[in-house]
């Protein structure tokens, strides 16, 4: 009886539960968890949600030149497939033209498929990757060769 109401109080879930932390809540509990943080407005947009066949360049600038003057646009394609990989950039020659495109070009077509336009973030700085010879557990045992 005294196990029924202690599960009954706590939940069965949380009676079952080997953890001891709080239970995962998938929803988002205010409007502040749906925004994810914007990048600082510039000339040079993202834009993804690309049809897999675009592989041309000059579809999106076509759609990008609505919205003023394009100093530059690119489709990024897989190097073996050569199909496109979704998402594209395209640099205007003003923030003007750059915020009339976010607005102009979010939530539009383009070859069939609905486009989204954002400014786009800078590149992360990443460090170089490390020689294949070290060991994640440590230097234990001395490089091959040298003794």
């Amino acid at each position: 009886m005294a196990l029924r109401a202690v599960a009954a109080s706590r939940g069965l879930r949380r009676f079952f539960s080997t953890s001891t932390l709080p239970a995962f809540n998938p929803l988002p509990t205010a409007d502040a968890d749906l925004q994810k943080p914007k990048a600082e407005p510039s000339t040079n947009l993202f834009i993804s949600g690309l049809n897999k066949r675009t592989t041309t360049t000059e579809n999106l600038k076509a759609k990008a030149s609505e919205f003023g003057e394009v100093v530059h646009a690119k489709v990024v394609t897989d190097r073996v497939s050569g199909y496109s990989r979704g998402f594209g950039f395209v640099e205007y020659a003003t923030l003007e033209d750059a915020a009339k495109g976010v607005t102009g070009m979010d939530g539009k077509y383009l070859d069939g498929w609905v486009i989204f336009a954002e400014y786009s973030k800078p590149r992360s700085t990443q460090t170089p990757p490390s020689s294949n010879m070290s060991s994640p557990y440590g230097n234990r045992f001395p490089p091959y060769g040298r003794q």
